[in-house]
């Protein structure tokens, strides 16, 4: 499977343990099948790396858009990873693309609630590579300068997701008033 990283810098051998230890699927090194989003959301003096991944002889463990899904995101914001795989795969939470975590987390929200609000807009896929047996398989294939930094279909994006948010937010809001 071809994968990329999208960074400052060139990683020949990506080092699983620098990441965030609260990303949406804990620690490690993430990556995406997505060329295009690659591209899309670099920034300015971005390098896109790219890697052939044979996921043979790996426990994977693949997530839907789904409540399972949100549990294991929203442990892991909290450092809570407990899932013992070598990769995840799965959406990326949209949250961490328009900067809507603190209503998500917040815990004024029901869980469900919560889930509502992740799945507006569109679903990107992720991959973490989470264990020195999963970055053993990954092989380095070439980096790329990116192109642009996509600011113009970025933006595009965050007006859509807005408009799609600002009523789903409002029905939240609505039918929790009404509950009160």
């Amino acid at each position: 499977m071809k994968l990329y990283h999208t960074g400052t810098d060139v990683i020949r051998d990506p080092d699983i343990s620098l990441g965030r230890k609260n990303a949406d699927f804990g620690p490690g090194f993430y990556l995406t099948p997505d060329l295009e989003f690659a591209r899309r959301w670099a920034g300015t003096d971005a390098v896109i790396n790219e890697y052939e991944f044979d996921e043979a002889d790996l426990a994977v463990q693949r997530f839907d858009r789904d409540e399972s899904w949100f549990g294991y995101i929203f442990r892991n914001r909290r450092g809570h990873d407990t899932l013992s795989a070598d990769v995840v795969i799965g959406p990326i939470a949209n949250d961490t693309i328009f900067e809507t975590y603190g209503i998500i987390s917040s815990g004024y929200l029901s869980a469900g609630d919560a889930l509502k609000l992740l799945m507006i807009g569109p679903e990107y896929t992720q991959v973490a590579i989470k264990t020195e047996k999963a970055a053993g398989q990954l092989r380095w294939i070439r980096a790329e300068q990116a192109a642009g930094t996509g600011a113009e279909r970025r933006s595009a994006e965050q007006a859509e997701y807005d408009a799609a948010f600002a009523p789903v937010i409002q029905k939240i809001l609505g039918e929790e008033l009404d509950q009160e």
